[in-house]
């Protein structure tokens, strides 16, 4: 089902069913449009977007929505207009998140739109097929709890800490234990029928702002994941950049290069390290630090003075107009401004710096965006070899 190519080897019928079902998805709420309107929308021909129509419903992508209701005893109006729209429900997309301490399974429609969420926990030392059968769990429970049967998923987006390959094989990741050259989309793909694409966690999280967060609107923007292991994402003229092999923006590689000592060194208020994965030992040192403690106080600025010049150095590369920081649920608004100060002082028009607005959740939404633009390219797709 939804199959633009059909069995009609044309092109040109193909182009047109792109251009129809492109005008129709913009309007997946009413009012629906009529034939009328596709052919203003399109500059098609009405006998040629009526063929589309046709074909599109067919395929069951488009459905005829009910007629728009007349004026109550107004002999002047004749038979309504037929009016089509596009069947959002027709698949589902879903995008999950896998982390440290859980792991998040977000479903939508073909429009984007929620459809629940789900997540379950894991503990910080669980192997891999430990924390694989946690995200399995979680989709299941998204998709019970919605209703919708998992063949009716088309694309499935995975956000993952780590270096994550073109081929979904974590080359390298130091959160999660047993994670490195995990095959993490040919795992995933045995219990789907539909393509499985794994991104790196700080590279979703960047799409996740660019779609519907602190970056809608502005295409060239670095997103940083603050954490005991910071990682970039960016975007640059609206598309991802991920670098030749997938590491660009590994910013906490930077201490190998005497970039001063280890994040879980620098928030230590013992002298002892942090637990590389503890987020709770992290947000309680920011917590203290918001109370005056001067140990903690001490702590977080240290971290903050190497985030700041980790993140300064990426700028200078990138030139960005945005800087989005996420990461930890609170404490982080305290990076803000000294990351401000220390662009100002390097850059001779600093970017914008703004505190993530999606929060925890970016992301799972962020890999979302990834399951629907590969969506996108399949239900648009105008190569035959594309659309099959």
């Amino acid at each position: 089902m939804g199959r633009l190519t059909g069995g009609d080897p044309s092109l040109l019928r193909r182009i047109n069913s792109s251009v129809v079902l492109r005008a129709l998805r913009g309007t997946a709420e009413p009012p629906a449009l009529t034939f009328t309107d596709l052919v203003h929308d399109t500059g098609l021909s009405r006998p040629t977007v009526e063929g589309v129509v046709d074909g599109l419903i067919e395929t069951g992508l488009v459905a005829e929505a009910p007629p728009e209701a007349g004026v109550p005893g107004d002999p002047r109006r004749g038979r309504p207009a037929r009016r089509f729209r596009f069947r959002a429900e027709a698949g589902h997309v879903l995008g999950v998140e896998i982390g440290a301490h859980r792991t998040a399974a977000v479903l939508a429609d073909l429009t984007g739109r929620d459809a629940g969420t789900a997540t379950r926990d894991v503990g910080e030392t669980d192997c891999a097929d430990v924390r694989l059968e946690q995200v399995r769990g979680a989709i299941g429970d998204v998709l019970r709890r919605s209703g919708v049967p998992r063949d009716s998923l088309r694309a499935v987006g995975v956000g993952s800490p780590g270096i994550v390959r073109a081929d979904g094989t974590v080359g390298l990741s130091t959160a999660l234990p047993g994670w490195t050259g995990l095959p993490l989309a040919d795992r995933l793909r045995r219990s789907f029928r539909c393509p499985v694409l794994v991104e790196n966690d700080a590279n979703a999280a960047a799409l996740a702002e660019h779609w519907k967060g602190a970056a809608v609107g502005t295409d060239d923007v670095v997103f940083v994941l603050a954490g005991l292991s910071p990682g970039a994402g960016s975007l640059i003229g609206g598309r991802l950049h991920r670098g030749f092999n997938g590491a660009a923006g590994e910013i906490g590689a930077l201490h190998l290069l005497g970039r001063e000592a280890r994040p879980e060194n620098l928030l230590s208020t013992t002298g002892e390290p942090l637990p590389p994965l503890d987020e709770p030992a992290v947000a309680r040192v920011f917590a203290l630090a918001r109370h005056g403690d001067a140990r903690a106080t001490e702590a977080v600025d240290r971290y903050v003075r190497r985030l700041v010049h980790d993140v300064a150095a990426l700028v200078l590369a990138l030139d960005p107009e945005l800087v989005v920081v996420g990461g930890w649920a609170s404490g982080l608004d305290g990076v803000l401004e000294p990351l401000r100060r220390e662009l100002e002082r390097h850059c001779l028009r600093p970017p914008r710096v703004e505190l993530s607005s999606l929060g925890a959740t970016a992301v799972a939404v962020g890999a979302l965006r990834l399951a629907l633009d590969h969506t996108e390219e399949q239900l648009f797709a105008v190569e035959g070899a594309a659309a099959r």
